[in-house]
């Protein structure tokens, strides 16, 4: 038996070089002994597999302190997130899609081809340097702040003359705005925008964010005007920007007491909005129940099973039946039949109940870690970067999207109220997979400009060819820019200061000259 050796590197235990030796003598004692090591081999193993699990610890530790450790498990989370997403757009669709139109691959068709724009949003986006993501967060937010009073002065006139929201080829629908075939849904370019502007206008501030005066301008009149657009008509979205906000200024350092009265505000708000559904809001009807205030009741106190198969409850209870429908190991892919006509949005507010059917609770544990792995790579690029804008663009983005997963799953699990948000990656719906595909992109960019990823990557680069077509260099760390000379146009010196220089030149000259010359003289004695 050879001398193995420990994870840390070190030579094994010596009993187990004293049983090898024993086991090597010519003796038939010592091949008695190494025969009854053997079948001990069980219990000689208890220690080792202790070892083996810190080996693995070990290794893992090792892999996480790799440059590029970030980045690719940024690209890894993301990238199976978006084929199981895909795998499940197909299975939950397919046999609608079938029985509709004679073409089971139709959703998915429609859906692949937002995710290569996506994939190609994540390229571009990947390949932008911090300074023009600054730039780019004024613009994207006007656009975002434009799309939404589009969309919500079209929808106000479609119930004003009780017609369709439509205004020549501008045509809205709730959450929707339609430009002739062409449909996007304004409130998720708001989440990108609001992570960009709102990262910026932080930096900008830095120390000074301890006082109010420096948070009430211009970031809480903006937040402010998004949230009231937003959530107007769409509660759920509304909540992803206030964990994205809430993400922005933990990551700047905001006092406890700014969350306490933040937290306060955003209740009231919520409160409001929740009320305003009487008056049309949302999907609600004037003089008609509030919908929002009837699932928020729902929630806190369900009705029997039998009344909710006719009430607000009832995608609540479909997707209770789903999970337990698919216990531990599911029906299998493509076998859950809740999604035929029985759950409401089976492909996209609804796709986890799918996946905990067909996949079981496995299937669920799978998706969660890979949101669970999204969320720490995200934090950790925050943590590791140099850049303030950096770090809360990262943080922003990261609350954002894993904020956005943890409503929906709880949503449909039964921990959280029902609000109507997709699952980001996995979800049907265009607008929402190109824009969070350009948010990861954002992530890799910064992934590749943490200090150490930087340093390997200039270090050793890879080929021009894979820099043209993939990402170039980032810059490296802690490069500053050469001063500028000194213009002429600020005026000449002041001939006191410059009379002082001359002094203070002259007197170390002196003194500089008398030494020298008295060790001269010495050397001649």
């Amino acid at each position: 038996m050879a001398v193995g050796r420990s994870p840390a590197g070190s030579p094994a235990r010596p009993e187990v070089s004293v049983t090898a030796a024993a086991g090597r003598a010519g003796s038939p004692g010592g091949a008695g002994a190494a025969r009854a090591g053997g079948t001990a081999g069980g219990d000689a193993e208890g220690p080792w597999r202790g070892l083996d699990a810190v080996g693995w610890l070990a290794a893992l530790r090792g892999l996480l302190s790799r440059p590029l450790a970030s980045y690719h498990l940024l690209l890894a989370s993301a990238g199976l997130l978006l084929l199981i997403g895909l795998t499940m757009v197909f299975s939950a669709t397919s046999v609608r899609d079938y029985a509709q139109d004679g073409n089971a691959s139709a959703s998915l068709t429609k859906q692949a081809i937002f995710a290569v724009i996506g994939i190609v949003a994540f390229w571009a986006c990947q390949r932008l340097p911090a300074r023009t993501y600054r730039a780019l967060g004024r613009p994207t937010l006007a656009v975002a702040v434009g799309l939404l009073i589009l969309l919500n002065l079209l929808v106000a006139y479609g119930r004003l003359t009780d017609g369709d929201a439509k205004i020549g080829p501008l045509e809205a629908e709730l959450l929707w705005l339609y430009v002739g075939e062409v449909s996007l849904q304004p409130s998720e370019l708001a989440k990108f925008a609001l992570v960009l502007w709102g990262a910026h206008v932080l930096a900008r501030k830095g120390a000074a964010l301890g006082w109010w005066r420096e948070l009430a301008t211009p970031l809480f009149p903006v937040v402010g005007l998004l949230f009231v657009l937003v959530g107007y008509n769409d509660l759920g979205s509304m909540l992803c920007l206030l964990a994205l906000v809430v993400g922005l200024l933990w990551a700047a350092g905001v006092r406890l007491r700014v969350f306490a009265a933040l937290s306060a505000i955003g209740l009231l708000g919520i409160g409001l909005l929740v009320a305003v559904a009487s008056l049309g809001a949302g999907s609600g009807v004037r003089g008609e129940e509030n919908y929002r205030l009837a699932r928020l009741t729902v929630f806190f106190n369900p009705p029997p099973l039998d009344a909710c198969k006719e009430q607000l409850c009832y995608q609540m209870v479909q997707a209770r039946y789903a999970i337990a429908n698919g216990g531990w190991f599911g029906t299998g892919l493509g076998q859950g039949r809740t999604k035929w006509a029985w759950l409401p949005a089976a492909e996209n507010d609804f796709i986890f109940a799918v996946i905990a059917e067909e996949l079981g609770v496995v299937g669920c544990a799978v998706i969660v870690t890979l949101f669970a792995v999204l969320g720490y790579t995200g934090l950790r690029i925050a943590r590791r970067v140099d850049d303030p804008f950096r770090r809360l663009a990262a943080a922003g983005a990261t609350a954002w999207l894993v904020g956005q997963a943890f409503i929906n799953i709880g949503g449909v699990i039964g921990l959280l109220p029902l609000t109507g948000v997709p699952l980001p990656f996995i979800s049907d719906g265009g607008s929402a997979l190109v824009v969070t595909l350009a948010a990861v992109g954002m992530l890799a960019s910064f992934a590749r400009a943490e200090p150490d990823a930087a340093r390997a990557l200039h270090a050793r680069p890879p080929a021009r060819w894979v820099r043209l077509v993939w990402a170039p260099l980032p810059p490296l760390p802690g490069r500053r820019r050469r001063s500028a000379p000194p213009s002429t146009a600020r005026g000449a010196v002041p001939q006191a200061r410059k009379r002082r220089r001359d002094d203070q030149a002259a007197s170390r000259g002196a003194r500089d000259s008398r030494g020298r010359s008295g060790s001269a003289n010495e050397r001649r004695r």
